[in-house]
């Protein structure tokens, strides 16, 4: 690269932080500037754990990425003009005085790029039944989450964060009933022993499981059934899905149905060769050209890949195309369970499962080693 070459880096979870540390680490005459709402970095993977009361640890942005060598800008982007090559953003209320690279007297202003990784990630779909907006809960985002009152809980979902929630709150034994309601059985896409391990950890716990029932209505007080059946709480999560971001889409980029970028081979924009996606809010070509799903799994890995693929360009150099497929998927049930699903290359259920303190020793080690990867440790 001839001059300061200015990477800007959207959003700063673990797809964004392991492209900004490799970057970091290994780019030569360019300028790194990740952008993010959030003044924090908090484990997404941990967020079910604060839900049901436990203090998990934060680490300050500004210091973790200035000490890698990359400059943050604490602002929400507002606009895409991939034409300019320009990222609107938006002071947001709070903000320290510095936030950002931007003159400072303003609210607004925007910062140019050369090449852009584009990494903002997922949130809770809300448009699931109605109600949801108005009276669910949800664990996708740290501003989601706040420690749920002691009662009755409903965690709708039975998919990874579902399960993953009503068995630490059946755990904490801290609510006097946990309901897990989902179309599926928990963990359908396992296999059979997995899925029978978790029926009997969840069993075991407390928590009541009420599958193949459809939530058509979240109410002030509980849930309504397709079959119109009212489910009472005090409490009532969402956990049947997510969103990402339509920025993507209105700045004019090739996206899917759900507005993830599509991406070619080497994880750049079909649409935009200068602007690369990784994490949720991409849409990757995995083994048998099946998507990558949305999880901490896929966006690590995305997110040094695209740093990689930058870097030879830069060199003059074609990357090989990403190759990566899955090994393990690990769902805890509590602090001293978890099922250790051993994967095929193609993502479908091995038939290796580890269970019980084993497992959840193993799941502990996994996640703790996310965070060193993108530099937490």
């Amino acid at each position: 690269m001839t001059g300061q070459h200015r990477i800007v880096v959207l959003g700063a979870g673990y797809a964004g932080l392991a492209a900004a540390r490799r970057l970091a680490r290994t780019s030569r005459d360019t300028t790194i500037t990740v952008v993010d709402s959030r003044a924090e970095f908090v484990e997404r993977v941990r967020l079910h754990q604060e839900a049901a009361g436990q203090r998990i640890k934060r680490w300050e942005l500004r210091k973790l990425l200035e000490r890698k060598g990359a400059e943050f800008v604490q602002a929400r982007v507002s606009g895409l003009d991939p034409v300019t090559k320009q990222v609107h953003l938006e002071e947001l209320a709070g903000s320290p005085e510095g936030a950002g690279r931007r003159p400072s007297n303003i609210g607004e202003w925007s910062l140019a790029y050369d090449t852009l990784v584009y990494a903002l990630g997922s949130a809770a779909d809300r448009s699931g039944a109605p109600g949801v907006a108005e009276y669910a809960r949800s664990v996708a985002t740290p501003e989601d989450v706040r420690a749920l009152p002691e009662g009755r809980v409903i965690v709708v979902g039975s998919g990874s964060t579902g399960i993953e929630l009503a068995a630490e709150l059946a755990e904490s034994q801290s609510y006097s009933a946990v309901t897990l309601v989902g179309a599926d059985e928990p963990g359908a896409w396992l296999s059979t022993r997995a899925v029978e391990s978790i029926r009997a950890t969840l069993t075991r716990l407390g928590v009541e499981i009420r599958s193949s029932a459809k939530v058509v209505e979240v109410l002030p007080t509980g849930v309504r059934l397709a079959d119109d059946t009212v489910i009472e709480a005090e409490s009532v999560v969402w956990t049947a899905g997510f969103t990402v971001p339509d920025l993507a889409r209105s700045a004019g980029l090739a996206v899917d149905d759900h507005g993830r970028i599509r991406t070619d081979a080497t994880l750049r924009s079909i649409s935009h060769p200068d602007i690369y996606a990784a994490g949720d809010a991409a849409l990757i070509a995995g083994p048998g050209d099946r998507p990558l799903r949305m999880a901490c799994a896929t966006a690590i890995p995305a997110g040094g890949y695209v740093a990689r693929a930058i870097v030879a360009r830069a060199k003059g150099d074609e990357p090989e195309p990403m190759n990566f497929r899955y090994q393990l998927q690990c769902l805890s049930l509590g602090r001293r369970d978890a099922v250790i699903q051993v994967l095929n290359a193609d993502d479908t259920p091995g038939a290796r499962v580890i269970r019980g303190r084993t497992g959840a020793l193993v799941k502990e080690l996994i996640v703790r080693g996310a965070g060193m990867t993108v530099g937490l440790r």
